[in-house]
């Protein structure tokens, strides 16, 4: 059965105090809805989607070819998440730019888009703004609350600032902050944006402009940290493209390896969607996000909120959020007494494998879901 998307956009007039003092008025959320929402209005699920992507999670849009949302092997009739028994939310997050608020749109005190000034946002920000849109859908505990990579991040502060709404979250492919190489991946992509001669502070969409030399850049170097070696050294290896021939060109232009053909299709794909604004807040909302910052550092006082039951997942050639830093929240965790469950696949695709179809990463989370699915609501 095909599951047909229906994209959706609801308005809110309240301000949103946002942590960095801001508060951003007369905003709009896009999302969309899955499955039924149950008469005990117990059965919902929240997905938290990752930097690239948007509340397209499952399904396609009709009349649309290869419009398949992000998650779509995941979450659907019959899936993993198995929208015939839950109601399923996807939410585009502020800032982003498919959809919700963000530096594309007008800013009212202006007339003229946002751009650079568009206020800084945090997963913390993320998540009150995801928690005013349940609310107004008519649910007050989510059965669950999931989200690999940056949405991990924000399933795991949902049971920190809302721990009385959230009975279960999946934590995948995440981390409970970023170390500093990855900080540092994050700063060499944002830097080879705002120093694109087309970015103009920011404020490119006024000189008809996009800054896509930037963008390209900050994907291919993303990209280089999503893949595992083995799965590089397997797709492309050392492989010349087939009309290089036998022969190298000893050129420092032209595009040799299949790796960076590959690197540049991907880099050029992305310019052509992705808004370098909000690239800029994603990445730094990664940066910002530390549980632990108002603890000293200690992690374990800093989930002592939660009360959720937890499913956390690593997969062992993931090495941008290694398997030892979901481990690190598992321990906070236990420390806590909180019921955890825990699985570190060993699978070779690196950080996403949490968007493939592993058959042992999804009959896990089939199972986790299937508990979920048979116990009483509270």
């Amino acid at each position: 059965m095909t599951l047909i998307a229906q994209p959706q956009s609801m308005h809110f007039a309240e301000p949103l105090a946002l942590r960095s003092g801001a508060r951003l008025a007369d905003y709009h959320l896009a999302y969309e809805t899955y499955g039924t929402l149950n008469a005990e209005r117990s059965n919902a699920v929240l997905v938290c989607h990752a930097l690239n992507a948007s509340h397209h999670v499952a399904g396609v849009y009709e009349g649309q070819e290869r419009s398949e949302g992000w998650w779509d092997n995941m979450i659907g009739p019959g899936k993993p998440v198995d929208t015939d028994r839950f109601f399923v939310i996807g939410v585009n997050n502020l800032g982003s730019c498919f959809g919700s608020t963000g530096p594309m749109h007008t800013n009212p005190a202006t007339g003229r888009p946002w751009g650079a000034d568009f206020p800084v946002v945090t997963v913390e920000d993320w998540v009150d703004a995801q928690a005013r849109l349940v609310s107004a859908l008519g649910v007050d505990t989510l059965a669950a609350v999931m989200g690999g990579s940056l949405g991990g991040m924000q399933a795991l502060s949902w049971t920190l600032q809302y721990p009385r709404r959230v009975r279960h979250a999946a934590v995948i492919a995440s981390a409970p902050n970023l170390n500093a190489e990855n900080i540092a991946f994050n700063e060499v992509a944002r830097r080879a944006i705002v120093t694109d001669p087309d970015f103009h502070g920011g404020h490119f969409y006024g000189h008809g402009v996009l800054p896509r030399r930037g963008l390209r850049i900050a994907r291919m170097i993303g990209h280089i940290t999503y893949l595992s070696d083995d799965v590089m050294n397997a797709k492309f290896g050392r492989e010349l493209r087939s009309a290089v021939g036998s022969d190298y060109r000893y050129s420092t232009q032209e595009v040799e390896f299949q790796i960076e053909s590959y690197l540049r299709h991907q880099g050029d794909k992305f310019s052509e969607y992705f808004d370098a604004n909000t690239y800029l807040l994603i990445t730094r909302a990664l940066d910002y996000f530390d549980p632990a910052r108002l603890t000293g550092g200690n992690l374990t006082r800093a989930l002592a909120a939660a009360a959720a039951r937890f499913l956390i997942v690593s997969f062992s050639t993931d090495w941008r959020f290694s398997p030892a830093r979901s481990r690190e929240i598992v321990k906070a965790l236990l420390e806590n007494r909180r019921e955890v469950s825990y699985a570190e696949i060993d699978a070779p695709h690196g950080h996403d494998a949490f968007l493939l179809d592993d058959p042992r990463y999804l009959s896990l989370v089939r199972a986790w879901f299937d508990r979920i699915a048979s116990e009483p609501a509270a």
